[in-house]
């Protein structure tokens, strides 16, 4: 499992060659090297295939992305493997190979007033970030839950940390009982 679902993993750029990152090269064709730096992007691609749900939980950094999200991203986030190019297209080349799932998002920052119609909704670049890239992860339906005002320590954060983890709760029961009332695709072995 990857650092954002177990901790086994230390995320960095592995994929560094442009070749190697874009899969230009088949598989069959590819240098050891070239395997040894995809076998983690591999990995977390495989990871995310076999999910439904798939849970982020991030701080907001300097209003975006923290790098080791942006990292994860990266290496999931490939032509041929997540996506697919190409310019007959017209103005939308790209096209996700994945979906179906459903991306809980949850966010902590230190400010307030990053949800739409907020008076920092343009600063917030984390969320909207998330939401675009994932398209690429498969995502069809996005929840978000954030808790802000961490920097003040206040009343008001221990507000917004209580109305998010009340969130949680609600969304965990409404997507356990949806998940029940469909029809399962795990197979029942008798041990």
């Amino acid at each position: 499992m990857s650092d954002l679902t177990q901790g086994t993993h230390h995320i960095g750029l592995t994929v560094s060659k442009l070749e190697d990152r874009r899969g230009v090269h088949s598989e069959e064709k590819r240098t050891p090297a070239q395997r040894e730096r995809l076998a983690l992007s591999d990995t977390l691609i495989a990871e995310v295939a076999k999910a439904d749900v798939i849970l982020i939980s991030s701080p907001m950094y300097n209003y975006g992305v923290p790098a080791h999200l942006k990292a994860w991203f990266d290496q999931i986030v490939r032509i041929d493997k997540t996506y697919d190019f190409d310019l007959s297209r017209g103005e939308f080349p790209l096209q996700p190979l994945l979906s179906g799932k459903t991306l809980i998002i949850v966010t902590s920052s230190g400010e307030f007033g990053f949800e739409k119609g907020g008076i920092r909704e343009v600063a917030g670049h984390l969320a909207p970030h998330l939401r675009t890239l994932s398209k690429y992860l498969g995502v069809d339906t996005v929840y978000e839950i954030a808790a802000e005002y961490q920097e003040f320590g206040d009343e008001r954060h221990r507000i917004s940390v209580a109305n998010a983890r009340q969130r949680a709760e609600e969304l965990a029961l409404e997507l356990s009982i949806s998940n029940l009332a469909q029809p399962s695709n795990y197979e029942i072995a008798d041990v």
